[in-house]
């Protein structure tokens, strides 16, 4: 074997190895990079005062997941929205409205969601004032 051959085989081989690489990195998914994340460090301050607003007015709402829903008791009326994610795939990320206009507790049905862990963020309004609460929970 002369030294022309090599060079053409090794240089055909460099070639296949970075078409593969192409290949693969144009294949992969995307990072999960956040890309709102200058705007998130703007609302931390936001988010962290209302997050504080809860344990200064004692307004923590009382949370209790039974095997049929998931029930929320707030000590005064509320208007809001609680995110529910899933910390393995954000594709089951769901949204429900907050609005206990006659007092009463509310429920949220957990039939159609996945069994396992899930992270709740309230974000409610009342009495003029915002508030922001997260917690995690275990659905069965």
């Amino acid at each position: 074997m002369n030294w022309g051959k090599v060079t053409i085989l090794i240089l055909v081989t460099f070639v296949l190895f970075i078409c593969g690489m192409s290949y693969f990195m144009f294949s992969s998914p995307a990072d999960d990079y956040d890309h709102q994340y200058y705007e998130d460090g703007l609302n931390f301050d936001h988010d962290y005062n209302r997050e504080k607003q809860v344990i200064a007015d004692h307004a923590q709402p009382t949370i209790v997941v039974d095997t049929c829903c998931i029930k929320l008791t707030f000590p005064q009326l509320i208007q809001g929205h609680i995110k529910m994610l899933r910390p393995s795939s954000d594709v089951r990320d769901t949204t429900f409205v907050l609005d206990n206009k006659n007092g009463s507790p509310i429920e949220i049905l957990t039939r159609h969601l996945v069994k396992g862990k899930w992270q709740l963020v309230l974000d409610w309004k009342s009495n003029h004032r915002e508030y922001l609460y997260q917690q995690e929970v275990y659905i069965k």
